[in-house]
């Protein structure tokens, strides 16, 4: 007789665990990025911390003009020329927040959101490493990290090689192929669930061969975290959720001009720009007691 596969519940006496054992539990993520608003520093130079709130303000002037829900991308300002002590106030002040985005190539960037959601930080970096560019940008994402996902890009796949062992990678490579020949920029992602997939290793190595990392990389930190990298194949993104124990809980495949889950909503710009108000007063409340 075959075991029978399913559990059988029985009643009755020394049928329960004892009253005092222990469940145990799933463990759950405990730890989640909230928003905190900055701390204006304290026993820093006037004249720096004056310099620190014109800067911010005069930002704050350019964003009050700027609609984003009716377009994505907003103002900017340079930082350069910005005396250093005021420039190490705005570092503290701005912090940093949730996405993280790397770009290589000729080009180099590192791009890091601020606390305040939408509100980036662009610095520019020569081949040596060394800092040639420095802005504020407001924005869902600075609007040069798709240019620089798609500079040199492929239209679509490069024919590979399949090794016997592939499975269900020729199939996954034809459907990307269809979607990119009939894909209109700005339409709704197409996502491709590879957590559901049977994936032998050899369907690994396709996949790897015909969509190779491409130059921007980027880091959603919330309940988890997002690492989302473009490929060598135009809008061709891949995506991958991790829970806070680092473990690959969703791997997928997205054809789109950028993942949502790197950018910042209309609403939460709007919300930013709020805030970013509010740490003006409390600059120019500062500045009022010192003097």
């Amino acid at each position: 007789m075959k075991d029978f596969p399913l559990p059988v519940r029985t009643l009755g006496p020394a049928s329960q665990p004892p009253e005092d054992v222990g469940l145990d539990y799933l463990a759950i993520p405990r730890e989640m990025n909230t928003f905190a608003m900055p701390r204006v520093p304290e026993r820093v130079d006037p004249a720096a911390l004056r310099a620190a709130r014109d800067v911010l303000a005069a930002f704050a002037a350019a964003l009050a003009d700027w609609d984003p829900v009716a377009s994505a991308n907003g103002p900017a300002l340079d930082l350069a020329g910005v005396p250093a002590p005021a420039l190490a106030i705005v570092d503290q002040v701005l912090g940093e927040g949730e996405v993280s985005v790397r770009i290589d190539g000729d080009a180099r960037y590192q791009i890091q959101e601020s606390v305040f959601t939408g509100l980036w930080r662009v610095c520019a970096l020569d081949g040596a490493g060394r800092l040639v560019g420095d802005r504020l940008e407001a924005g869902a994402l600075p609007r040069l990290v798709a240019a620089a996902a798609r500079a040199g890009a492929a239209a679509a796949p490069p024919l590979v090689n399949v090794p016997p062992g592939a499975m269900n990678s020729p199939a996954l490579l034809a459907e990307i192929g269809s979607q990119l020949a009939a894909r209109v920029p700005g339409t709704p992602a197409h996502v491709i669930n590879l957590t559901l997939f049977p994936l032998t290793p050899d369907d690994h190595a396709v996949l790897t061969q015909a969509l190779p990392v491409g130059p921007v990389a980027m880091m959603s930190r919330g309940f988890g975290n997002c690492h989302v990298t473009s490929t060598a194949v135009a809008d061709v993104w891949r995506v991958q959720y991790f829970n806070s124990m680092q473990t690959l809980i969703l791997n997928t495949i997205e054809i789109v001009d950028v993942p949502a889950a790197a950018l910042a909503a209309p609403e939460d710009l709007a919300d930013s720009r709020e805030r970013l108000a509010e740490l003006l007063d409390w600059m120019s409340a500062d500045l009022a007691d010192a003097s």
